[in-house]
C-alpha cells in the first residue's frame, strides 16, 4: 500500500475511535443470541434445508441453522451446492447436539488467519480497506483448513495434470471434512444428504444423494470444486466441478423428488437477484456475480405450483370420466402426473453490507464471518416468530412461498 494510502487509512481509523468506543458500552444493541422457544415434534412434516453456494458467505447459512435447530431439531433432508454442500455435510454428518458446534469449529478454522482488528467495524472506508486486504491475503496464501496455493503454480505444472488446471490445492479441505464429518452417519441416516456437481466431460448436472449411493468426502469436494481455483474431483472415472456452474441452488431437485408428507423447505441463498444499477466498475463486477449465482427460486416455485394445479385438475377430471374411458392412453398419461402434498418454501437471502464488494465470497476474515453468522441467526429467528409464519394456514396442497426478511416482506 502506498505511504499516502496508509496514512489516509490510519487517519480513518483514529477518526472513528470515539464512535467505536461508544459502541462498546452502548446498551441498545439486541442480545447476541435470540431466544427461541422450542416447539413440539413435527412428525407430520418433512423439514428440508436447501443451501446455495457462495464461499465465505456460507457462514450466514450456519447462523440460519443455529436458529432453525432450536425449533426443527432434526431436519429430514439437507441439500446443498458448493459451500452449501459443505455446510450440509457438517449438519447431516453429526448428531443433533454437535451440529452447531461442528459448524462453529469449521468457520472459526477458515477465519483463523484474519482475526478481527480492534477498530475494524468503526468506519466504512477503513472496513472496506480491511476487507480487501483480507481477500488479497486469501488469494495469496489460501484459507486454513480449506485450500492453499499450488507450488509450483499451475502454469509451471505438467500439461494434462490436475495441478496444471487449478490454482489451489484442496487437500486441506478433504482433511477437514474427514475430521469434522461422520460419513458413516450420513450413509446410515437419519438425515438425507444431496449435493450437486457438474460432469466436466458431458456438462451434465448430477446430484449425489445418500438415499441412492454411498457419500464420501469426494462428493462434497466435487460440489465445491469451482474452476479455475479448484481442480475437478474424480468419482468413479468421471471428473466433476462445482454445481454452481449450472444451478446454484438444489431447490428444483428437492421439489422434483416425491414426498409422503407435508414439506417445509428452508431455502438459504447467499446472492440476491434484485439489486440497484451499478455506479462504478467495481459495483458492476459485484452485481454481475449476484445475478450469475442468485437462485431462480421464484421461477422454480411458480413452475412447481403450476404443475401441482395441473395435476390436481387432471385427477378431478379423471374421476368424472366414464369407466369406458379410464384405459384411454391419454387418460393413463394424465393419471401419472404427480399430485404432491403441500409445500411451504421459506426463502432467506443474505443481504450484502454496504462496505462489501465483489470479493465478499472469498473474504474470510473472522469479523466478516461472525457478522454473516449473526445475520443468518437473526433473519431465521425473525422469520420463525413472524405472525405470517406462525399463523399460516396448513393447506393440504399447493406451493406457498414465504419471504419474510426482505425489504418489503411478503408471502405468496
Amino acid at each position: 500500500m502506498p505511504s499516502s494510502g496508509l496514512r489516509r487509512w490510519t487517519r480513518h481509523l483514529f477518526d472513528a475511535l470515539p464512535k467505536f468506543m461508544t459502541s462498546l458500552t452502548d446498551p441498545s444493541p439486541a442480545p447476541r443470541r435470540a431466544a427461541l422457544k422450542k416447539s413440539s415434534s413435527h412428525a407430520d412434516q418433512e423439514c428440508i434445508l436447501v443451501l446455495q453456494g457462495g464461499g465465505a458467505l456460507g457462514a450466514y447459512q450456519a447462523g440460519v441453522f443455529e436458529a432453525l435447530s432450536t425449533v426443527y431439531r432434526e431436519p429430514t433432508w439437507v441439500a446443498g451446492i458448493s459451500i452449501g454442500a459443505i455446510n450440509s455435510a457438517l449438519i447431516a454428518g453429526n448428531p443433533a447436539n454437535k451440529r452447531v458446534e461442528r459448524l462453529r469449529e469449521f468457520w472459526e478454522l477458515l477465519s483463523s488467519s484474519c482475526p478481527p482488528p480492534p477498530l475494524a467495524s468503526a468506519d466504512t472506508t477503513a472496513r472496506q480497506s480491511l476487507n480487501e486486504a483480507s481477500a488479497a491475503q486469501v488469494m495469496l496464501f489460501g484459507v486454513p483448513g480449506f485450500f492453499k496455493p499450488r507450488f509450483p503454480p499451475a502454469p509451471l505444472q505438467p500439461r494434462g495434470t490436475l495441478e496444471a488446471i487449478s490454482f489451489y490445492d484442496t487437500t486441506p479441505m478433504r482433511q477437514t471434512l474427514e475430521r469434522l464429518v461422520d460419513f458413516d452417519r450420513i450413509n446410515a441416516g437419519p438425515t438425507r444428504l444431496s449435493v450437486g456437481a457438474v460432469n466436466v466431460r458431458t456438462g451434465n448436472f448430477e446430484y449425489f444423494d445418500s438415499t441412492k449411493q454411498r457419500i464420501d468426502a469426494r462428493h462434497i469436494m466435487a460440489s465445491a470444486a469451482l474452476p479455475p481455483g479448484f481442480a475437478p474431483v474424480e468419482i468413479d472415472g468421471e471428473h466433476y466441478w462445482d454445481g454452481g456452474l449450472v444451478s446454484n441452488t438444489p431447490l428444483q431437485y428437492v421439489l422434483d423428488q416425491p414426498g409422503k408428507r407435508r414439506r417445509i423447505v428452508f431455502q438459504v441463498d447467499l446472492f440476491a437477484a434484485h439489486g440497484a444499477l451499478p455506479s462504478t466498475l467495481a459495483e458492476v463486477t459485484e452485481r454481475e456475480k449476484d445475478i450469475r449465482f442468485s437462485s431462480r427460486t421464484r421461477l422454480n416455485t411458480t413452475t412447481e405450483l403450476d404443475r401441482q394445479v395441473i395435476a390436481q385438475a387432471a385427477q378431478r377430471l379423471i374421476a368424472k370420466l366414464p369407466e369406458s374411458l379410464r384405459n384411454d392412453p391419454d387418460v393413463r398419461a394424465l393419471s401419472r402426473v404427480r399430485s404432491e402434498h403441500a409445500v411451504d418454501v421459506v426463502h432467506l437471502i443474505y443481504r450484502s453490507k454496504h462496505y462489501e464488494s465483489q470479493s465478499k465470497d472469498y473474504e474470510f476474515s473472522r469479523l466478516s464471518m461472525q457478522e454473516h453468522w449473526d445475520s443468518g441467526r437473526a433473519d431465521m429467528a425473525h422469520t420463525l416468530h413472524d405472525p405470517r409464519w406462525v399463523k399460516r394456514e396448513h393447506s393440504t396442497s399447493g406451493v406457498h412461498v414465504f419471504d419474510l426478511t426482505s425489504d418489503s416482506p411478503s408471502s405468496t
